[in-house]
């Protein structure tokens, strides 16, 4: 059956809810696995099934798979959908005065240590690639650098709490995931400027861009907060004032999008804003209640929906041995930038930074890769390079949420047994 032919968005969209709904059920019912992590493993194997079966002449799965994902379009989906709402929710429960208070090294994890992480990826990559036989230019390993850097605190935070984490450890990794998702898709942006035109930029339209995306993101997001602030201070209806901020959000993501601003630097604006002043001054207890549990089940649903949608894309992925290994070795270059970047913020500014001792650990192996760094490799050019490219990204992401995601917990426990 040509599923691509037959099916409406409407109806797409039913079976991958559908399919999240029971991989979310089994997940609690046998295996109890965090909810993002389990239908991420779920789904993982059923993507690993399809393809096995396929290997022994029963392809009707995985291409039913492959034709259901392509009409999907993930990049889109997550994109110009998905994450406007789960960065305002993000930073619809962060403290703004936390964020004050160790504004140092989430400025300069999100800032400075996306940028250094990029150059040192891309380095390494561009080192480490051509022993295996692939061809890529630095342009490209560049831009593997920029979408793989951001990190997704998603998995990991429920975790931390369970296991006692120190707050400050909780607020930077929260924090820097906030900002430096925006960061990172700017970035990338501009590398895939360079690499479609073929034209270097000047150093001034490289600064003007950011200036313009970034800062121009922020603004927008601040005028954006303050203006539903004061449209959700004028009345008291909960059913109005969450309809009041799903609009905001959604609207004014697609309107930051539209005037070339950075959506994603708008939207923890506009979260952090409500979060803080409009929940306090704005909002009575009761649609304070609502707001909140609107968008705890809006971050939890969504969420759950992208982590299966990360499992089922392997089937999109054609591996080989030397592959495999890079991907391997890629693992181990973005766990070592991480490390470098942490190590660098926690050593040369451990005074001012009012961490916990042995904190750099937990900020390495909580850095975890998720759904922004798929988006991203996915709207790469086709060709040889970009399936590389995809294969090192799942490589990183499935090891980091996997791996990392279950036993970054431990690390915290140590940390604060000491």
């Amino acid at each position: 059956m040509d599923v691509t032919s037959t099916l409406s968005i409407f109806e797409i969209s039913a079976i991958f809810l559908t399919i999240t709904a029971l991989l979310a059920y089994i997940n609690n019912r046998f295996i109890g696995l965090p909810t993002t992590i389990g239908v991420m493993v779920i789904s993982l194997l059923v993507s690993i099934a399809a393809i096995f079966l396929g290997f022994l002449g029963f392809d009707k799965l995985i291409d039913y798979e492959v034709s259901l994902l392509d009409q999907l379009n993930f990049t889109h989906v997550l994109l110009d959908g998905m994450l406007s709402m789960l960065l305002f929710a993000g930073a619809l429960h962060v403290n703004v005065s936390d964020l004050r208070r160790y504004k140092l090294p989430i400025g300069i994890l999100a800032c400075a240590g996306t940028l250094i992480s990029t150059v040192i990826i891309a380095a390494a990559l561009y080192l480490v690639v051509p022993l295996l036989g692939f061809n890529l230019s630095f342009i490209w390993c560049l831009l593997f650098g920029a979408l793989i850097s951001p990190t997704d605190p998603i998995a990991v935070m429920g975790i931390l709490r369970s296991a006692g984490a120190p707050k400050s450890i909780e607020t930077v990794i929260a924090g820097e995931s906030l900002f430096n998702d925006g960061i990172g898709v700017v970035v990338f942006a501009l590398l895939l400027g360079i690499l479609t035109s073929g034209e270097i930029p000047t150093t001034y339209s490289v600064a003007h861009t950011l200036a313009v995306e970034a800062g121009g993101g922020i603004a927008f997001g601040l005028v954006l907060g303050g203006a539903l602030n004061y449209l959700l201070k004028a009345i008291d209806s909960y059913q109005e004032e969450v309809l009041l901020t799903l609009a905001g959000v959604i609207g004014g993501y697609a309107l930051a999008s539209h005037w070339h601003l950075s959506g994603p630097l708008a939207m923890v604006m506009v979260g952090l804003m409500v979060g803080n002043h409009g929940r306090n001054l704005a909002m009575s207890d009761k649609t304070r209640h609502y707001v909140d549990l609107f968008w705890e089940l809006i971050d939890e649903i969504l969420n759950a929906i992208l982590f299966v949608l990360i499992g089922l894309e392997v089937v999109m992925i054609m591996y080989s041995a030397n592959l495999l290994v890079a991907g391997v070795l890629t693992i181990f270059i973005a766990l070592g930038a991480r490390l470098i970047v942490v190590g660098l913020t926690t050593s040369v500014f451990n005074k001012q930074l009012e961490l916990p001792c042995g904190a750099w650990k937990v900020l390495t192996w909580g850095g975890l890769r998720g759904g922004i760094s798929v988006a991203l490799v996915l709207q790469l050019p086709d060709g040889a390079q970009r399936n590389i490219l995809l294969a090192l990204t799942y490589a990183v992401v499935v090891f980091s949420i996997l791996v990392q995601g279950l036993s970054v917990g431990k690390v915290a426990t140590s940390i604060k047994a000491k």
